[in-house]
């Protein structure tokens, strides 16, 4: 009888994720048809950072969950969700923040949660005002729309990259950032490297979800929650300066 794998024998060899080098740039971020707090757009400028390639995945997550004995999240059971290459769902903002401060002490690398503005230069890859990351044509144009993401995400990396080599970008799970959210911080909003309101109730988030009815969320699209939130369809990507 063959056995099946369980996740933590299906662990990542290497630690580290897959980072992908974004440069420095000035980008108009928002969007003018966008919802009232993606305005006004504005310039900014985002020094070069790093950006893991894929969300953080179920393997990966697992590492942590093994070395720290956290709490795994809510759906750590739930076929639909339990891959090993799908990307961990149900994580808080705060759980997600401990996974980066468990790999930065593994590493010696300072890996955090990217900011809002980081996440959206990266998302957009060089496409200025684009709505997304591969430019203005609709989602539904996208390889097997129709059949995807029927009951979860996808296993992460399964379709091309945007410009910059980043998977699922716009799509699969809400992605965490490090900002507290506030509707209108883009009309006070600095141009070099935003980080968000020193405080607030919601922490920011990006990116589009499996739920969705249109599952990919434009590349200035904005969302929030409160941080101790666990959702199914939130999940997050790691930065590293």
């Amino acid at each position: 009888m063959t056995l099946t794998p369980t996740r933590a024998e299906i662990l990542p060899l290497v630690l580290e994720p897959s980072l992908i080098q974004i440069p420095a740039a000035w980008f108009l971020m928002g969007s003018i048809a966008g919802q009232d707090c993606e305005r006004p757009i504005h310039r900014v400028w985002v020094d070069v950072f790093l950006l893991s390639a894929t969300q953080v995945t179920n393997a990966e997550y697992a590492r942590f969950l093994s070395a720290s004995g956290a709490a795994p999240p809510p759906f750590w059971q739930d076929p639909n969700f339990n891959q090993p290459q799908q990307p961990v769902a149900g994580v808080s903002w705060f759980e997600a923040a401990k996974y980066c401060e468990w790999l930065s002490a593994q590493t010696a690398r300072a890996y955090r949660l990217p900011t809002e503005a980081e996440w959206e230069r990266a998302a957009r890859g060089d496409l200025e005002q684009k709505n997304f990351p591969w430019g203005d044509a609709p989602p539904q144009s996208l390889p097997d729309y129709a059949t995807r993401w029927q009951t979860g995400p996808d296993p992460v990396a399964r379709y091309a990259p945007n410009a910059f080599g980043l998977y699922d970008i716009c799509d699969n799970v809400h992605e965490w950032c490090s900002d507290w959210y506030d509707p209108n911080y883009y009309a006070v909003s600095p141009e070099c490297n935003p980080r968000g309101p020193d405080l607030g109730k919601r922490k920011s988030s990006r990116g589009g979800s499996w739920r969705h009815h249109v599952k990919v969320a434009r590349c200035s699209a904005r969302s929030s929650i409160p941080p101790d939130f666990q959702y199914a369809d939130y999940g997050f990507r790691v930065a590293c300066d």
